[in-house]
């Protein structure tokens, strides 16, 4: 047995797959117990099942599609047409679509890549400090994660249980508070003299004819669901299906010879997403069994009786998770053991969610090992502690907004009791 852990610990040491370390740790765990290893191929099968599930791929396959396109493009272009005479306008426009590609692609490397490229040199040409334009791509590159349709909203939610349509609900006010601190910031740091471009009537009609077939998405997902007439999975079945057709048919961004690329790409994605989350589970199975949970729940509360001290501790350690682990894999390792601790304290699920993922967005940009500032750092090819300056005054204003998320659950709770 002894020696079994030890190679798992040589497994983890060498980057083995994180499926692979948890899935041999859950089997080691039950046969330890003596427990039928079964259980994990039951674990997985009613996974499989769950229906909620269903909305992941096509999410997935929804965001490749715009990535893979000129969305972003046509994103900017529209966005500097409306909001370009503004003062620190262009900085605003790319909170705004930096935060709805990462919401529709789930991934802030995949913001940072695509729109990294059009941002940057759009910043610095509208007379931006090069400092300030590097720390705002980088800090807004997962700015979109609790917007809707945020993949680990959705994972979050297969993970805890909770009601999907609720947690989309949840992050739209803390999302926005976030968005008001990023922009009130960029328009302070805007360039106050510079030559504006006159837009005129035919720019603007031109800017609504290239976005026209982009700007109803919100709406047919947003409006399907909380108008009753989708269910969040036959809402990522619409999206899906209004992207593949918009992006083939209509823009032609996508070819047929490309979409069995982009397919593969996208399932790729949720394979590994699946199975690490199977395994997980298993884990989590495994962890409950034993009392885990409960035990340090006890623990815990032994030297921690009160529920805002909690809450604090619970935000460091999830900025160190954060800025260490990928946010689908701190999902699947934290949030089975957190839960149960969190209602405990009187913690609601759906605002501890939005907890989660704001303190793991945050960490994305934490010195000294966020990962949006290695993936910043090697597409616009300057130094990690370059990145490190000119990330801070943002993660600042982060930090202020997490604060008050954390401590004003009405943020959290307000619309779904409106519209839930």
């Amino acid at each position: 047995m002894s020696t079994l852990k030890v190679l798992i610990f040589l497994l983890a040491l060498f980057r083995s797959p994180l499926f692979l370390v948890i899935g041999a740790l859950a089997l080691l765990s039950f046969y330890s117990a003596d427990i039928d290893v079964s259980v994990v191929v039951i674990e997985m099968s009613r996974l499989a099942d769950t229906p909620l599930l269903v909305s992941l791929p096509l999410f997935i396959f929804a965001g490749i599609l715009l990535s893979e396109g000129k969305a972003p493009a046509r994103m900017l272009q529209f966005s500097q047409i409306f909001l370009g005479w503004l003062p620190g306008g262009l900085a605003v426009i790319s909170l705004i679509v930096c935060a709805v590609f990462t919401a529709f692609t789930g991934a802030s490397g995949v913001t940072i890549f695509a729109l990294g490229g059009l941002l940057l040199p759009a910043l610095l040409n509208d007379g931006y400090d090069e400092h300030f334009s590097m720390g705002l791509i980088t800090s807004s590159g997962s700015l979109g994660l609790l917007f809707p349709p945020s993949l680990p909203l959705i994972l979050y939610g297969v993970i805890a249980e909770s009601r999907i349509d609720h947690l989309f609900l949840a992050g739209i006010l803390p999302g926005t508070l976030m968005m008001i601190l990023l922009a009130g910031y960029a328009l302070v740091k805007g360039p106050r003299e510079r030559v504006r471009k006159q837009i005129n009537r035919k720019d603007v009609l031109g800017g609504i004819r290239e976005t026209a077939w982009e700007l109803p998405l919100p709406f047919i997902l947003i409006g399907g669901i909380y108008g009753g007439i989708l269910v969040p999975s036959e809402a990522a079945a619409v999206t899906a299906l209004y992207v593949l057709l918009v992006e083939l048919f209509v823009h032609r961004d996508i070819t047929f010879a490309q979409l069995p690329r982009i397919m593969s790409k996208s399932m790729v994605l949720f394979g590994g997403i699946l199975v690490i989350l199977a395994a997980s589970m298993a884990s989590t199975n495994y962890l409950i069994d034993q009392q885990v949970p409960s035990k340090l729940f006890e623990f815990i509360q032994s030297y921690i009786d009160s529920k805002y001290s909690f809450l604090l501790l619970l935000n460091i350690f999830l900025l160190i998770v954060g800025a260490m682990l990928d946010i689908f894999a701190a999902l699947v390792l934290i949030v089975p053991l957190i839960l149960p601790i969190a209602i405990g304290y009187g913690v609601d699920p759906i605002h501890l969610g939005i907890i989660f993922l704001t303190n793991l967005q945050i960490g994305y940009c934490t010195p000294p090992v966020g990962l949006n500032l290695f993936l910043a750092s090697y597409r616009f090819e300057r130094p990690i502690t370059e990145l490190y300056r000119s990330t801070l005054p943002f993660l600042g204003l982060l930090l202020v907004t997490l604060v008050i998320i954390t401590y004003l659950p009405l943020l959290s709770s307000l619309l779904i009791s409106y519209l839930g």
